[in-house]
C-alpha cells in the first residue's frame, strides 16, 4: 500500500456502533467498534511471539460500543470500548488493512 493510501484524512466517530475514516486516496472505510475490537492486535489479544489470536472473535459481545477514540502521534488510533478494554494501538496502515468493505476484501 502507498503512504496516500494509509494517511487518513478525516476521522469520524458515528454514534458509539461505529468510525469512519476517509483516506487521502479518496477511499472510505466503515469499521464497527465490534469489528475493531475483534481485530486488536495488542498484547492481550495476539501472542506477542507467534502472532496467534488469544482473543476469539465471538468473545467480543454483540452489543460492544467504542467509548472514546484518541489519536497516538500521527500514525494510529487507540480506542475505550464498552468492555473496557482500552490498550490496542491500531496503526493507520493496520486500519487500512482490515478496511470491511467489499472492494478491499478482494
Amino acid at each position: 500500500m502507498t503512504t496516500e493510501s494509509t494517511t487518513p484524512v478525516a476521522i469520524k466517530k458515528k454514534g458509539n456502533h461505529s468510525l469512519e475514516i476517509k483516506w487521502e486516496d479518496g477511499h472510505v472505510s466503515l469499521y464497527s467498534f465490534r469489528y475493531l475490537r475483534q481485530n486488536c492486535s495488542c498484547a492481550g489479544c495476539v501472542e506477542e511471539w507467534t502472532g496467534k489470536k488469544i482473543l476469539e472473535k465471538e468473545a467480543v459481545p454483540l452489543d460492544l460500543l467504542g467509548i472514546k477514540v484518541e489519536t497516538t502521534g500521527n500514525y494510529a488510533l487507540s480506542f475505550a470500548f464498552s468492555d473496557h478494554h482500552d490498550t490496542g494501538i491500531y496503526h493507520f496502515d493496520h486500519l487500512r488493512g482490515i478496511c470491511p468493505c467489499a472492494m478491499c476484501k478482494e
